[in-house]
């Protein structure tokens, strides 16, 4: 969701290249699994990168904090979680572990996790 990088970018990649699914934290949700299912299933997409970035809004944050934010500007207390974290390569880890978990990708399916220092420009992988 950041808007100091976009993952053609920072890939080296050129539009058509990639799907590329964005939202807050980079988070590897029951959408982005959806998502990320079609985009095998119908496309043929064999590849999945997860990338979070250096100061994202969620790092270091709890869903307290964030839903009493979002009441503070609109006047309506969020009920769904935001998914914050304390770890940026510890939250890559986790949300590789959500697609490789899942049964609907077919075996050669590869997820690779990244993280990317938004001051430096550099990535660089997580491992497991």
């Amino acid at each position: 969701m950041d808007s100091r990088y976009t993952a053609q970018g920072v890939l080296g990649l050129l539009l058509g290249d990639a799907h590329v699914i964005r939202n807050a934290g980079g988070r590897v949700t029951e959408d982005a699994i959806r998502s990320l299912t079609l985009s095998a299933a119908l496309l043929g997409t064999r590849t999945c990168v997860v990338i979070h970035h250096t100061d994202c809004g969620l790092l270091g944050r709890t869903d307290e904090e964030l839903r009493q934010r979002v009441a503070d500007v609109s006047g309506t207390r969020a009920t769904f979680g935001f998914l914050p974290f304390t770890d940026l390569a510890q939250s890559v880890r986790d949300d590789v572990a959500a697609p490789r978990a899942s049964p609907y990708f077919p075996p050669e399916y590869e997820v690779l996790g990244l993280t990317y220092d938004v001051r430096s420009g550099l990535l660089a992988p997580v491992e497991d």
